[in-house]
């Protein structure tokens, strides 16, 4: 069984912000792969769906972002699951606009919600997929940023990003992670 978890803060207000391209990867992915419904357990929606005929988890934590940890620790603690079978789908100001990067293993970087799942689980040796939002102006704060909508040009290039992240998770599950990195590892 893999996990799939897209990082963001619940509620309206965060729907369309730069910090939750990983919820909106998870709704994508629900959609293409025609998971059940979201039921609300560990701290989390969770829905089901089949890969390959391999069970996966989607999941949206409910904890916000600087909590991820709590939710996604339960989840593998209740199910038996390796870190090494956790994808983790979030934003990134380090990377291009719209640019998909996919990566082993490694730091949290300045993600305060991968500073907490590495925490929680004791490990940072899970794939994850990064999604450029932009960078901040300078002398703006970053939480202001991150937690800012995207205008209405920038979000039609994002959803194509979000589109071709769900692509990416998917093929992560069915071809392998050197796979997957191959081919949705392009330079923009």
């Amino acid at each position: 069984m893999k996990v799939i978890a897209g990082l963001g803060n619940p509620g309206k207000d965060y729907q369309r912000t730069r910090h939750n391209v990983g919820f909106m990867v998870i709704d994508k992915l629900i959609e293409k792969l025609s998971a059940s419904p979201f039921k609300i357990k560990h701290q989390a929606l969770i829905a089901e769906a089949s890969i390959k005929g391999e069970k996966v988890l989607l999941v949206k934590p409910q904890t916000y972002m600087n909590n991820s940890g709590d939710s996604l620790r339960e989840i593998l603690n209740f199910y038996k699951i390796p870190p090494e079978d956790l994808i983790v789908i979030y934003d990134d100001i380090d990377i291009g606009f719209s640019t998909i990067r996919i990566r082993k293993k490694g730091s949290a970087g300045s993600h305060n919600g991968m500073k907490s799942i590495i925490y929680q689980i004791q490990a940072d040796t899970f794939p994850r997929i990064r999604i450029g939002v932009g960078e901040k102006h300078q002398g703006q704060d970053l939480a202001n940023f991150v937690l800012s909508n995207f205008s209405s040009e920038e979000f039609k290039e994002i959803d194509s990003a979000v589109d071709y992240a769900a692509l990416a998770a998917i093929a992560i599950v069915e071809d392998g992670l050197d796979r997957a990195m191959n081919k949705y590892n392009i330079k923009k």
